[in-house]
């Protein structure tokens, strides 16, 4: 570890112990408990990840009050945007992850309407960059990866209407609506499509403990995902033939897709969440679909035939009731 950046941390860690000393001395005590939680959650130093009674420290804050809910948000969030350091944000990032996952209603529900802006991510993390050394910046690429992660949770989590790991019943669903199930099937195919997107020149990064357990929790997701992807693939294969040509054509795009995600996924999570099942079903899926398309299109041709020969036989019946008179009037037989 070179002189700079051991100054660095020693920096950073200094910062700390300031900003836990001056929550101590604060008068707006709600706040400033929440703060240095927070701030003992995701301290800097180190790239090992928050331990589990930090967590539970944070998680503990959404048992309390809107306001306490509200105030362990905004903390995560102001530290998450205010630092610099690249471990610092992905141990902001991993415990928003945790908040989603293990949080009360209120605290996930806070996080869900924190305001958005400055950018497509809501985390506006899509330009952060710790340039300090060549390992922070492909550090920074993990960053940027996992907020993406994060915000396309949260995206399946308000467009399903429950989070991934709190699932719907297979039931609930057999009511849905076709284009219902298309829309939720699609963003459930772009979460896998992020995925994807790992920073894979720098994969050997995951022999730091706090990026293995990132993987670990967004293995998790995935295999949530997946799980919600087999529902849907099968109850829309159950309705094929109901389907409309643009419903199947839809449903195919996104089956595609989803299967072009397999191999990129799989450089993250070797030998993990490799769910044969799924797969077999999407390839099943997606040869009676090719059937199905061809089939509507061809009776969509017939169609327009019939209805072709059906105006000309008009159009030859009216030619013989009737013909052109030299006034250029038309006349009957």
């Amino acid at each position: 570890m070179g002189y700079h950046n051991r100054l660095r941390i020693v920096s950073g860690i200094l910062k700390d112990k300031g900003s836990l000393i001056k929550t101590t001395l604060s008068t707006k005590r709600h706040k400033a408990s929440a703060r240095r939680v927070i701030l003992r959650a995701t301290t800097h130093g180190s790239s090992v990840p928050p331990s589990d009674h930090r967590i539970a420290a944070v998680i503990g804050l959404g048992h309390g009050s809107r306001f306490t809910a509200c105030t362990c948000i905004q903390a995560v969030m102001d530290r998450l945007h205010r630092t610099k350091d690249s471990s610092v944000a992905l141990k902001c990032l991993y415990t928003i992850h945790n908040i989603i996952n293990k949080g009360s209603f209120i605290l996930k529900d806070q996080l869900a309407i924190y305001p958005s802006s400055g950018g497509r991510n809501f985390l506006n993390l899509s330009t952060f960059r710790d340039g300090s050394d060549s390992e922070t910046c492909e550090m920074s690429a993990w960053v940027r990866w996992y907020a993406g992660i994060l915000e396309q949770n949260l995206m399946v989590s308000r467009v399903l209407g429950y989070h991934l790991n709190s699932p719907r019943s297979k039931n609930e669903i057999i009511g849905f609506l076709n284009s219902d199930l298309l829309k939720e099937l699609d963003v459930l195919v772009n979460f896998a499509d992020y995925l994807g997107n790992v920073p894979a020149d720098s994969l050997y990064l995951q022999r730091k403990s706090l990026v293995h357990e990132i993987v670990r929790l967004v293995s998790e997701d995935y295999r949530s995902v997946q799980r919600e992807t087999f529902v849907r693939v099968t109850e829309l294969g159950a309705r094929m033939v109901s389907l409309s040509w643009s419903e199947c054509t839809e449903f195919l795009s996104c089956i595609d897709r989803f299967e072009g995600c397999k191999e990129r996924i799989a450089v993250l999570l070797v030998n993990r969440n490799r769910n044969d099942d799924l797969w077999g079903l999407i390839k099943e899926t997606k040869a009676n679909l090719v059937a199905a398309i061809e089939k509507k299109e061809n009776e969509g041709k017939m169609v327009v035939v019939a209805t072709a020969d059906n105006e000309s036989n008009k159009l030859t019946r009216f030619s013989q009731l009737f013909r052109l008179a030299p006034s250029g009037r038309w006349v009957e037989f």
